[in-house]
């Protein structure tokens, strides 16, 4: 039985990394030690990222309701509690788009959310 090499797994390994590697500086695209780490590194960045991406987005929505709802003479806090006691349940992703792209049915959201923070 011939003996079973390991050159084509190994060069596969090889080449997925360095593929990766691709578009990094000097070494880190070149070497194939540093570019595995290279790639390494930037997975874990991207693991965490990914988390981080969403909170970055949340911030961002409530950044732009608190705008919108302030042009309408209310806080944000008292808007989301306003939103509660009315039993509106809309998602700070979908309250942002409206405040961004549509001022008018935020407005009338905001109404809503003031006269049930009345009662």
């Amino acid at each position: 039985m011939p003996r079973a090499k390991t050159v084509v797994p190994a060069r596969a390994r090889r080449k997925k990394i360095m593929d990766r590697a691709k578009g990094g500086f000097g070494g880190r695209s070149k070497l194939y030690r540093i570019a595995k780490e290279n790639v390494m590194r930037g997975l874990q960045y991207a693991y965490r990222d990914r988390r981080v991406r969403k909170r970055m987005m949340r911030r961002l929505w409530i950044q732009r309701i608190n705008a919108a709802a302030r042009l309408n003479g209310m806080s944000y806090s008292a808007l989301i509690a306003g939103l509660k006691n009315a039993g509106i349940s809309l998602n700070r992703k979908v309250l942002s788009d409206l405040a961004v792209r549509d001022s008018k049915a935020f407005s009338k959201i905001v109404e809503e959310a003031r006269e049930a923070e009345k009662r």
